[in-house]
């Protein structure tokens, strides 16, 4: 039996990586740790315990938990140092293995942590409690609250996907939900605590309701009736699986935001096919232009990936001129590097990691350029903007209901609120408008 009297008045500091979903289970985490006695501090702060949620999408995610790793160890040499998340479930014995971690656990493990605390003294080397994830079917809800202004809440986990480049089903398992009841109800006690604006998010939202013979639709009808929340955002969602009665739907409620992010991935049909993705590019320009019927002043993020193997000169030249060709506002871009155990290493044709860099740089330029075009369709228009709470160089930010990014003189009483401003002049270098209330 643990004696949870020895977490009391214990610091604990978390750090995360990755993605959305990932920051709404880390203040899940956070809160449950709070309640057994912890004190929460900053992660740059002296702690008793670091908590360290980690991704694995990239390389370059797994350099950064690395990385993480060793920032905790070296503020305290005896903290307690615990590593979940991706990362931590895809390779348990590797990270166990790096100097002064204690505890490694699994994506689902990490919802008890307290029970895994022990004494909180250091291990020789890591313990490892990370069971089979992908045939679980637990889903624990989560949502994040305190850490910013905006509330991501967790509507669903795991998928069925299993793409040819990427390892997160193998972390996450497969897809699986809370019902809708249970769903807006956490809406509700997310709003009860201060919630202006909640963020959908999840590993594919769009497969909301599998698990439960319920339907995407029918969650986001059923959110929109909550009168305390102002603002809800769906967050990335597959373009086969965001159908014209979402959009409908989106284009009159009275809560979703005109804000779409929709992962294109690629704009070949022959590198689709190669990475195993279930629809092609003509699916997903009916899905823009669906939206920009609807929504004219929507915004639309699309993710993408270059450099998958596979993905030659030609295929590139082709994606690129179709992408330029669509009417969206921003590029998500990632570089493509190989995950251990994906079907994507069994394809010969390799791009040298320069060219993957070569096309990130031109991908990055061409979404510059329509992120510049869309901001400048607003300038002089008014609009109403939910502020965040930090303080930059005397300014404070805030996001339009279309999610453009302004900024005004910092006045903590603007905090969480939503406010109409005149959108003044565009700032291309930051992609910012300067901004002045409206009285």
């Amino acid at each position: 039996m643990i004696d949870k009297s020895l977490f009391l008045e214990k610091k604990v500091a978390f750090h995360t990586l990755g993605c959305k979903l990932n920051f709404s289970e880390t203040s899940t985490i956070a809160r449950a740790l709070m309640e057994e006695g912890f004190t929460k501090v900053k992660y740059d702060e002296f702690a008793d315990v670091y908590v360290i949620n980690t991704c694995s999408v990239t390389e370059i995610a797994d350099k950064k938990c690395r990385q993480a790793i060793k920032k905790a160890i070296k503020q305290n040499a005896n903290a307690f140092v615990v590593v979940t998340g991706c990362f931590a479930q895809l390779k348990p014995k590797d990270i166990s293995e790096i100097p002064g971690v204690d505890l490694v656990l699994g994506s689902n493990e990490k919802f008890k942590m307290a029970d895994y605390f022990g004494d909180l003294q250091k291990k020789a080397s890591g313990e490892i409690h990370a069971g089979k994830i992908t045939t679980n079917k637990e889903f624990f809800p989560s949502y994040s609250m305190g850490d910013r202004t905006r509330t991501f809440l967790k509507v669903q986990d795991g998928c069925d996907y299993y793409c040819s480049y990427c390892t997160i089903p193998l972390a996450r398992g497969k897809s699986r939900n809370a019902d809708v009841k249970t769903t807006v109800e956490l809406a509700r006690k997310a709003a009860r605590e201060g919630a202006k604006e909640i963020i959908l998010t999840g590993v594919n939202i769009g497969d909301f309701g599998k698990s439960t013979n319920e339907k995407f639709l029918t969650l986001i009808q059923g959110l929109d009736e909550i009168e305390e929340i102002e603002r809800f955002r769906i967050s990335s969602i597959e373009p086969n699986l965001l159908t014209d009665e979402i959009i409908e739907f989106v284009a009159k409620a009275e809560k979703f935001m005109p804000h779409f992010h929709i992962p294109l991935q690629s704009g070949s049909n022959k590198v689709l096919a190669l990475m195993k993705r279930k629809y092609n590019r003509e699916l997903f320009a009916q899905r823009v232009e669906k939206i920009k019927t609807l929504l004219p002043h929507a915004f639309i993020g699309v993710d993408m990936i270059v450099g998958v193997r596979g993905e030659t000169k030609a295929h590139f030249d082709d994606a690129l001129k179709f992408i330029n060709e669509l009417e969206i506002s921003q590029l998500h871009v990632f570089t493509y590097s190989e995950r251990p155990n994906t079907k994507a290493l069994t394809i010969d044709h390799v791009v040298p990691v320069e060219e993957r860099k070569l096309r990130s740089q031109i991908l990055h330029q061409l979404s510059d350029k329509k992120t510049h075009y869309f901001y400048k369709q607003f300038e002089g228009h008014t609009a109403k903007v939910l502020f965040e709470g930090s303080e930059n160089g005397g300014m404070m930010n805030g996001f339009t209901e279309n999610y453009l990014k302004v900024k005004i003189p910092y006045n903590e009483s603007l905090k969480n609120q939503i406010k109409e401003v005149k959108l003044c002049s565009f700032i291309a270098e930051e992609m910012v408008f300067n901004s002045e209330l409206i009285d």
